[in-house]
């Protein structure tokens, strides 16, 4: 086991004789399944988006009033958020007990079901039923990024994270493509639908259907072809005894955290095992959580802002720009930014370290800020022309790097680990904290509204943005230079 410690520390140590020479090909023949279960996540909710507001409209909840359709859809929006936030906890936990592949299977058949429920559901009931279950199973997200850790080690992870976004580039898409085009098939493609009394009724079904179908199919892959990634993982029923023995006395000690108490596992079979929530709980793993956290936070805060302040009127402090122009700084940035971080993260990181990475990260906050009012300036002088696109393409390009700062938080997240038997619970309280600021983000969006009132100061907005900005960077400084400083410590 030190020998396979020494190979995977060897190229972060600074031994310019042989780092690539310990470099661990990445496992394709697992990580392709890992690469398709972000997408098939991915596109359960871009599928739903083109036409949710068409379908509150149908079910007729809002009785005509269109004010109410924004009303409606952010409670939908919010019904499939917040059960996965704080589902994500629970079933990191549980994959870190009875394995990943069980978690997974489970949560891919429920999202398979509840998506094929969004489409036969008539009521907003049903649907937020639906969307509130989709949610909830869909919290396991964190499951997937705990497998990606268990079957890379720190030479190959990096490169690993270089591909994550582009299940989700892909994901941005074809969801949006499919929702718009098979939703109301009957009125679209009479000729094709027009006689399928199904498709009249549950005129959603169709579109519905795409991610359920694409989530069936990846469950039977996923049953005969992935691996499971944890070796410390406890039958399902041991499991139970053990709950139903502490009912009765309750063990606080390390060795009654174990999972498996039957013969069938040798000590030889089990070298660690997951520890209680509390023990997970360390210094490392807080500050870490930290991090990731406030960086989501300041990210989801930017990425709300942003769509807004281009519509605003330039009188009022934005852009006046239209939804097809915002449309495409949203799509020709995500594109390049899923491929600058496919191309370039780990080459990066080999070169300059996580480290680097992460400084340019949180350092791309502040000017991200600054640069909101400089065009908003440039707008009111010279208007909508080229020097204006070159800004705004400026300021997306250093989203782009500070979105690079989360596939360095996923190192941390491993290094932080307590045992490799815990890298689920350690996992899922990172995306928990980070899930939780994510649901509050968009609120900061109010204050720019605030600010654009006669009478208030214009710059309350940025004033707020730069106070996160700098949590940001505060949050970073007590993280280590190097994950591989707190591996060599376990």
């Amino acid at each position: 086991m030190s020998t396979r410690q020494d190979n995977e520390e060897t190229p972060l140590m600074q031994q310019p004789e042989q780092p690539v020479a310990t470099k661990t090909p990445l496992p394709w023949d697992q990580f392709w399944i890992i690469l398709a279960l972000h997408f098939s996540h991915s596109l359960v909710f871009k599928t739903l988006a083109p036409f949710t507001p068409q379908l509150i409209r149908d079910i007729g909840v809002t009785d005509g009033d269109e004010q109410q359709v924004g009303y409606y859809a952010s409670i939908l929006h919010s019904s499939y958020y917040i059960p996965q936030t704080l589902a994500v906890l629970h079933w990191s936990r549980l994959s870190d007990r009875i394995g990943r592949k069980p978690v997974i299977l489970t949560a891919s058949f429920a999202i398979a079901t509840t998506m094929l429920s969004f489409g036969l559901s008539r009521t907003f009931l049903g649907l937020l039923i639906s969307r509130v279950i989709c949610g909830a199973f869909n919290g396991e997200n964190g499951v997937i990024k705990s497998m990606m850790m268990d079957i890379t080690d720190t030479t190959n992870l990096p490169k690993a994270y270089g591909y994550m976004p582009l299940p989700s580039m892909l994901a941005a898409i074809i969801g949006p493509l499919a929702g718009g085009s098979l939703s109301r098939p009957a009125d679209r493609f009479p000729e094709i639908f027009g006689r399928s009394e199904l498709l009249k009724t549950y005129p959603y079904l169709l579109a519905s259907a795409v991610p359920a179908i694409c989530a069936a199919i990846l469950w039977l892959v996923m049953y005969f072809r992935l691996n499971e990634s944890v070796s410390t993982r406890a039958p399902f029923w041991e499991i139970i005894k053990k709950r139903l023995r502490q009912s009765y006395a309750k063990r606080s000690s390390l060795s009654s955290s174990s999972l498996i108490s039957s013969g069938e596992a040798s000590s030889e079979e089990v070298p660690s095992t997951s520890l209680p929530l509390s023990a997970v709980l360390t210094p490392k793993v807080l500050s870490v959580a930290a991090s990731s956290s406030i960086l989501s936070l300041f990210a989801v805060a930017i990425n709300s802002l942003q769509p807004l302040f281009y519509a605003t009127p330039i009188e009022l402090g934005g852009v006046s720009l239209d939804p097809p122009h915002i449309g495409v700084i949203f799509a020709t940035s995500g594109f390049v930014g899923g491929i600058f971080q496919l191309l370039f993260y780990a080459r990066l990181h080999d070169r300059f370290g996580v480290r680097a990475i992460y400084v340019a990260s949180v350092g791309s906050g502040i000017p991200v800020i600054i640069l909101f009012p400089a065009i908003n300036a440039l707008a009111r002088a010279h208007g909508t022309g080229f020097t204006l696109w070159l800004v705004i393409g400026f300021q997306r390009a250093l989203i782009i790097i500070l979105d690079m700062g989360f596939p360095c938080i996923g190192l941390f997240i491993k290094a932080a680990a307590p045992n490799r038997a815990s890298i689920g619970a350690t996992n899922g309280i990172v995306q928990l904290a980070s899930g939780g600021a994510r649901i509050i983000a968009p609120a900061c969006t109010v204050v720019f509204s605030y600010s654009m009132q006669e009478g208030r100061d214009a710059w309350l907005v940025y004033y707020l943005y730069m106070v996160l900005a700098f949590l940001v960077i505060g949050t970073f400084m007590v993280l280590p230079r190097d994950p591989s400083l707190w591996e060599e410590h376990k």
